[in-house]
C-alpha cells in the first residue's frame, strides 16, 4: 500500500461520503426534490429508490471521474520521466512532487471553506478544467520543444490546487445525487474504479510515453476534459447553503480551522485520525522499499512493474470485503485490525522468497484498505452539520495526507543509515505501537456505527 490516502481520498477523485450501509433500512434516503433545473423527483415515501445502476447522474459522474483518474494515473508516472529528460536532475523531479503536494496542503483548508459557501459543482468544474489545461499545456510545450522547469512547476501547482478544491467538491456533488441507502454500493463502485485505474494507469502511461513523450500528458488533458463535460451536463439537486442552514454556535461558527477542531474535539475522530495518519506514514515508502528489495534480488524491471500491480489487485479483492467486514465488526475493531495486520506485512517483506512473494504480501496489505475507507468516511462525515461539511472533508484530506511526506522523509533517512531490513522493522514497530494505542482507547473500541439519518440535499 503506497499510502492509505489515495484509496480513501484518492489523488484526484475523492471517495463518496458514506452515510448508510446495505444492512440498514433501504427506505431511508435523501429528500431529493424536483427543481426548476429538471432534477429527478424524490421517490414516493416508503418506496425504495431505483437501483444505483439506473441513477444516471451518479453513473455519469462515475464515468467521468474514472476517465479522469485513469488519465491522472497515466501522467503521474511520466512526470518524473519527462523532468529527467528535460533537466537530468532527480532533485528537480522531487521538487515537482513537492510543489504539487505543497499546493494541495496549503490550499486544503481554504478549499473547504470555499465549497461550504459556493456552488460545489462550479468549484469542481473549475478544478477539473484547470487540471485539463495544465496537463494540456505540458503536451503543447513538448510539441513545440519549449518545455521548461518553470512551466512544469507551474503545472504542479495547478494540479495540486485542483486536487485540493476538487476533492471536497466532488464528495459533496456525489453525495447530492446518491440516496443514503445506496451510498455503500456507490462506495464499492468507487473502490473498484480506483483500483482498476491504479492497475491500468501506470503501464498505460509508460506505453504512451514510449511511443511519444507528449502522449500521456495529452491523454491526461483529454481525460480531465471528459470528466469536466460529465460534470457540466449532470443536474445537481439544490441544497441548503450556509446562509439557509441552521447556524452553528457563534463560538464554533467560523473560520477555516473549524474542520480541524471538529476532528480533534471528538475523541473517536481524534484517535482514528492519528491512527490513519500513522498508517499513511508507514505506507508511503512501501513501494520504494519493495523496489529496493527486488533490485537487490536482481529482479528485471518488467517483473518489478508486475509485482507492484499486486497493490491494485489487493484493492480490487478488498472491495468485495467491505460489506462483510462492516456487518461483522465495530468500527474501532475494524480500524485496529487493519492497522495491526500491516505489522506482519512489513516484517514479511524482508524474507528473501523472490518477487512473487513480494507481490503476494503487497496484495495482502491492501485487503483491508477499502473497508477502512468506508470506516473513515462514516466516522468523519456522518453527522457533520452541512454548513461545515466541506471544511471537515478538507481538514481530513490534509491531515491524512501529512502522513505520506513524513513517512517518505523518515524512510529516506533510515535507508541512508540503516539496512532495508532494519527500516522495515522500525515501521512494523511503529504500526504495532499505533495499533496498541488505538486498541487501548475504550471510546474507540466500543464506538458503534453512527446511526444513519437523511440529511438535506447538498448545494
Amino acid at each position: 500500500m503506497p499510502t492509505i490516502l489515495p484509496l480513501i481520498l484518492p489523488c484526484d477523485t475523492i471517495n463518496v461520503i458514506v452515510n448508510d450501509f446495505s444492512h440498514e433500512n433501504i427506505g431511508e434516503r435523501m429528500n431529493v426534490m424536483s427543481s426548476a433545473e429538471g432534477t429527478e423527483a424524490a421517490p414516493v415515501a416508503g418506496e425504495p429508490p431505483p437501483p444505483l445502476r439506473r441513477n444516471r447522474r451518479f453513473q455519469l459522474l462515475w464515468i467521468g471521474s474514472t476517465v479522469g483518474f485513469l488519465g491522472s494515473e497515466a501522467a503521474e508516472v511520466t512526470y518524473p520521466l519527462v523532468i529527467l529528460a528535460v533537466t537530468g536532475s532527480p532533485a528537480q523531479a522531487g521538487l515537482f512532487a513537492f510543489v504539487q503536494l505543497l499546493a494541495g496542503v496549503v490550499l486544503a483548508l481554504p478549499a473547504g471553506a470555499v465549497v461550504d459557501r459556493w456552488d460545489c459543482r462550479r468549484v469542481l468544474l473549475l478544478a477539473d478544467g484547470g487540471r485539463a489545461l495544465a496537463a494540456g499545456s505540458v503536451a503543447v510545450a513538448l510539441m513545440a520543444g519549449h518545455l521548461t522547469m518553470v512551466h512544469l512547476l507551474a503545472a504542479a501547482a495547478v494540479l495540486g490546487a485542483g486536487s485540493a478544491f476538487g476533492g471536497p467538491a466532488r464528495m459533496l456533488v456525489v453525495r447530492a445525487v446518491v440516496p443514503s441507502s445506496q451510498l455503500t454500493a456507490a462506495l464499492t463502485q468507487e473502490e473498484v474504479r480506483n483500483s482498476a485505474a491504479g492497475l491500468a494507469g501506470p503501464p498505460l502511461g509508460g506505453l504512451l510515453y514510449g511511443v511519444k513523450q507528449l502522449l500521456p500528458f495529452l491523454f491526461c488533458s483529454v481525460s480531465f476534459a471528459v470528466s469536466w463535460f460529465c460534470i457540466l451536463i449532470v443536474r445537481i439537486p439544490a441544497r441548503i447553503t450556509s446562509s439557509t442552514a441552521d447556524p452553528a454556535p457563534k463560538d464554533e461558527a467560523g473560520g477555516m480551522l473549524i474542520g480541524v477542531k471538529t476532528l480533534w474535539n471528538d475523541p473517536v475522530l481524534r484517535t482514528a485520525t492519528l491512527a490513519v495518519t500513522a498508517l499513511n506514514a508507514a505506507g508511503a515508502p512501501l513501494v520504494l522499499i519493495a523496489t529496493i528489495i527486488l533490485q537487490r534480488q536482481h529482479t528485471p524491471s518488467w517483473i518489478i512493474g508486475t509485482v507492484m500491480a499486486g497493490l491494485a489487485l489487493g484493492g480490487l479483492a478488498g472491495a468485495a470485503l467491505v460489506g462483510p467486514l462492516h456487518r461483522r465488526l465495530r468500527p474501532g475493531v475494524l480500524l485496529v485490525g487493519v492497522v495491526v495486520m500491516q505489522v506482519p506485512v512489513f516484517a514479511a517483506l524482508v524474507l528473501p522468497f523472490g518477487p512473487w512473494w513480494v507481490m503476494t504480501v503487497l496484495g495482502f496489505a491492501m485487503l483491508g484498505v477499502p473497508a477502512l475507507g468506508v470506516l473513515i468516511d462514516v466516522l468523519v462525515f456522518r453527522g457533520v452539520p452541512a454548513d461545515r461539511l466541506g471544511r471537515v472533508i478538507a481538514a481530513a484530506i490534509m491531515l491524512f495526507g501529512l502522513g505520506g511526506p513524513l513517512g517518505a522523509v523518515g524512510a529516506g533517512l533510515m535507508l541512508q543509515y540503516l539496512s532495508v531490513s532494519t527500516t522495515m522493522l522500525v515501521f512494523a514497530a511503529m504500526l504495532a505501537v499505533t495499533g496498541g494505542y488505538a486498541a487501548s482507547r475504550k471510546h474507540l473500541r466500543e464506538a458503534p456505527w453512527p446511526i444513519a439519518t437523511d440529511q438535506p440535499p447538498l448545494r
